[in-house]
């Protein structure tokens, strides 16, 4: 998935700038983007990962 495809979908996916750890991950599954690379999307448009079980998201 390119960069600006992943950047719509994040913003499609989140509410109020947040978005769900579970939510990235099924982004992550569905579309085989690192979720490092969802990660670093997320913050370049100020979307907060929120709930996040593991840590991976800060």
């Amino acid at each position: 998935m390119d960069k600006e495809n992943l950047k719509n979908l994040l913003l499609e996916k989140a509410k109020d700038k947040k978005l769900p750890c579970k939510v990235a991950f099924k982004i992550s599954e569905e579309h085989s983007v690192a979720l490092k690379d969802i990660g670093n999307m997320a913050n370049e448009l100020g979307i907060k990962i929120i709930e996040c079980q593991l840590g991976c998201f800060k």
